[in-house]
């Protein structure tokens, strides 16, 4: 008898070896020009590519923030590409809270541990490794695939996806459909039955600056134009504001779909309470039904008996899909008329519809590996690179299946401390992409 291991593809095998040398670069963002470790993982992608025929080239939009770009010819021409992308950079970790080190890139208890396991070098892994199984054997795709592993994303895309899309938009003009990370991931009801959601809507991203103005002065004196105090109240009321719950398409369609599983009712009257059976990722779903705004950063002043004539303050704000001006609107309320704002970052709420030949295919690869998968959509309360292309026209789907353990908390390890991925979810993932591309 064949044992397992002999009986899985070679890609299987390999998006192991490649998911753990991704993670050992560290590519760190610090949301500043260096990108330490960028460029590194950019000439090893392409010396992947290259070693099975795939001719790629690394743009640089600043010394070291490296993005790589490839394309496979596919068996018709006259189909519209389909991009694949993924970005190469990680937020920081810091090694000391960490179970194993971040960047050793550790095979423990079944999972690869390091940071980037699941943001999202397991993404960049899978896909390396299915093309290059494919090349290897001569079996091209049915239409041609535009190749991008990016730079930056995790500090909004400006030297990465923003950029090419800005300086070579004709790398991906006529792809009108991509997929990438934060979906595709399941979602267990029992033994039988496990949701794979697909990220079909993203929130948009508002990083505003806030900047209260008011009279300088001496400490010691009484002063009702003091601007620390405007601001502080001004903050005050952004930080406990509470928007009322508004659903979105793909939250409303998700939550009908849990209900239906549950046998519970739909009531829009108290739907917190259905995001609340969904475990480890309620916090993630539960983001979507509202905006949210956040204050971050706080700056006032330079010397305690010195009254600032100026002070500031940074919050994040997140807004719907179809919402952002009134999302404005309250925001501009509740600061007053004494504090104005800035943008330091603002991005565009992603929305496209969970129907098409596309998502058929994701649906049905994922049935092919696991009976038991049903696809809902969702939207991600988070931003990907998806906002970048969207700009040129693409329907942008987050597909990087992964069948996870239902104790897993998935969601939670994004930006978070001891990230892992299961192994058996790695090659989970490379048969059902490999599914994908044959079937999108």
């Amino acid at each position: 008898m064949v044992d397992d291991e002999q009986a899985m593809s070679r890609a299987e095998r390999e998006v192991v070896d490649l998911c753990r040398e991704l993670i050992a670069i560290d590519t760190s963002n610090y949301g500043d020009h260096s990108g330490p470790g960028e460029r590194e993982a950019a000439e090893y992608v392409a010396t992947k590519l290259d070693e099975v025929g795939v001719e790629s080239r690394i743009y640089e939009s600043h010394p070291g923030r490296s993005s790589v770009v490839g394309r496979i010819a596919g068996l018709d021409p006259t189909r519209p590409p389909l991009l694949l992308h993924g970005h190469l950079d990680v937020v920081p970790a810091d090694a000391a809270d960490w179970t194993h080190p971040p960047f050793a890139a550790e095979i423990a208890d079944g999972c690869v541990w390091g940071r980037g396991a699941v943001d999202m070098k397991d993404m960049d892994a899978m896909i390396l490794a299915v093309l290059r199984q494919r090349m290897r054997e001569g079996r091209r795709p049915p239409r041609d695939i535009v190749l991008a592993f990016l730079a930056d994303e995790e500090a909004g895309g400006t030297w990465g996806a923003q950029w090419l899309v800005d300086q070579h938009p004709e790398l991906f003009a006529d792809c009108t459909e991509a997929i990438s990370e934060v979906g595709g991931f399941s979602l267990t009801i029992n033994q039988d039955r496990r949701l794979y959601l697909i990220e079909t809507a993203e929130k948009g991203i508002a990083w505003l600056r806030l900047t209260a103005r008011g009279k300088a002065g001496h400490g010691s004196m009484v002063n009702d134009d003091n601007a620390v105090t405007e601001l502080a109240e001004a903050v005050a009321r952004l930080g406990r504001h509470t928007f009322p719950v508004q659903l979105t398409k793909a939250v409303r369609e998700l939550l009908e779909e849990i209900c239906q599983e549950f046998d519970i009712p739909f009531d829009e009257d108290d739907i917190e309470s259905v995001v609340a059976r969904l475990g480890p990722i309620a916090n993630m779903i539960g983001a979507t039904l509202r905006h949210s705004i956040n204050p971050t950063v706080l700056n006032g002043g330079y010397k305690a008996n010195v009254i600032p004539g100026t002070a500031t303050a940074e919050v994040d704000g997140r807004f719907l899909p179809g919402m952002e001006e009134e999302f404005f609107a309250e925001i501009d309320r509740l600061l007053g008329p004494k504090v104005t704002r800035e943008f330091i970052h603002h991005l565009p709420a992603v929305e496209t519809g969970f129907e098409g030949g596309i998502v058929t295919a994701m649906t049905d690869a994922l049935q092919a590996e696991d009976p038991g998968a049903r696809t809902v959509p969702y939207c991600m309360s988070g931003g990907t690179d998806a906002k970048s292309f969207q700009r040129l026209g693409i329907r942008n789907f987050g597909f990087a299946p992964l069948r996870l353990p239902p104790e897993l908390d998935f969601a939670g390890m994004f930006h978070g401390v001891d990230e892992r991925v299961p192994v058996e979810s790695l090659r989970f993932g490379v048969r059902v992409l490999d599914r994908f591309i044959d079937l999108s």
